[in-house]
């Protein structure tokens, strides 16, 4: 990945290069950001930057030595973890997943971990950085650096390490070995070990420009027009990720919809035996859609309320979405917004706890009975 390949963000390309030609790059930094605004692709390129013997003002050459190996993600002084799957006996560590890794960030400039985890064939399943990945790590770096100017350790998802990985780390992380930085790129940072945290120098990578996304989607291969491009970018919130869910999954939010309205409607008249039949039906979607149904819920109960105040350039939603919040607005108010919100945020958090669906399910569509009313 090089710096042209990340969509705006161009006051974060500056800040990295002036940092590398000051000389003034910390050795553990975080990188912080929704999957969609290019917190990976960043520190993949910065590392790249580095270790271009032959980079300009703006990018790495991409002809070098140095950058001929990243092309492939193969120089020996680029290391990675990030969070797997143990379910083959014969695939127990990081190392052991760096082909189906490697192809997979050639064709994935943004990701997820959802992408990552369907990549692996491993959806609906749990992945974690694994205890055993920093004996590796340290053994690894108790060696000297190969050829590079820095050896680069890319943590993806640090929130996903094991209590007993993240303490072995911490000492490196605090004085690595000369000329090693080890950088990480998280989604959830309030989530890492408080101890890890401390020990890096953080830097925030915010939304996309509306504009940066739009000019992308008139471009090939996408070829909008400006105002369906805009639009797009609009709804996004900066994240590409989600703009290109938008555009591709247009079934998915249809569902989603349609079962939003769906426990609305059920938990409005009380209907418990329809309430069990959508529990029931919610908890065979798997869990990674569970989460993103909960996620959506969320969306439009912030887009209801907004839709009350008739500010139209506050609100991102669908025409299908408008129609039914066109109704349905006048029972999210601000006496039961933040409790609608907390409550599908509980959800949520149950749900990527492997808690049993059907009962989270149900329970929520108890919650909203209580709440439509007030």
């Amino acid at each position: 990945m090089y710096f042209r390949d990340i969509i705006g963000q161009d006051e974060l390309k500056r800040q990295l290069i002036r940092s590398a030609r000051e000389g003034t790059v910390p050795h553990a930094r975080l990188f912080c950001g929704k999957a969609g605004t290019g917190a990976f692709p960043l520190a993949l390129a910065f590392a790249r930057y580095l270790n271009c013997t032959g980079r300009s003002e703006t990018d790495a050459c991409g002809r070098c030595p140095s950058c001929l190996k990243y092309n492939g993600l193969i120089h020996p002084d680029l290391h990675f973890i990030f969070p797997i799957v143990t379910a083959e006996r014969k695939k127990q560590r990081c190392d052991d997943y760096l082909p189906e890794w490697r192809s997979f960030l050639a064709t994935h400039t943004y990701f997820d971990l959802n992408l990552w985890l369907s990549h692996m064939d491993a959806s609906n399943r749990q992945a974690l950085i694994y205890a055993r990945e920093s004996e590796d790590i340290l053994h690894k770096f108790r060696l000297r650096i190969c050829e590079a100017a820095f050896r680069v350790l890319l943590i993806w998802m640090p929130e996903r390490m094991q209590p007993a990985c993240a303490n072995k780390l911490l000492k490196m992380i605090e004085e690595p070995p000369q000329n090693t930085l080890i950088w990480m790129v998280s989604e959830e940072p309030d989530r890492i070990l408080g101890t890890v945290l401390s020990r890096a120098q953080r830097m925030n990578v915010g939304p996309i420009a509306a504009e940066a996304l739009a000019a992308m989607l008139e471009a090939p291969p996408h070829e909008l027009s400006p105002a369906e491009a805009g639009q797009q970018a609009r709804l996004s919130h900066g994240d590409y990720l989600r703009m290109m869910e938008n555009i591709h999954a247009g079934e998915e939010n249809e569902f989603f919809l349609q079962q939003f309205i769906r426990i609305m409607r059920n938990s409005w008249a009380r209907n418990v035996k329809e309430m069990k039949g959508f529990a029931e039906e919610m908890a065979g979607i798997g869990r990674e859609r569970q989460k993103n149904f909960l996620a959506y819920c969320q969306h439009l109960i912030r887009e209801n309320f907004i839709y009350r105040f008739d500010s139209g350039e506050m609100n991102y939603m669908t025409p299908a979405e408008q129609s039914f919040s066109s109704r349905f607005a006048a029972y999210v108010n601000e006496r039961n917004v933040f409790d609608f919100v907390s409550i599908l945020s509980e959800a949520g958090r149950q749900i990527a706890q492997n808690g049993h669906a059907k009962m989270i399910f149900f329970d929520l569509a108890l919650q909203i009975t209580v709440l439509l009313k007030k």
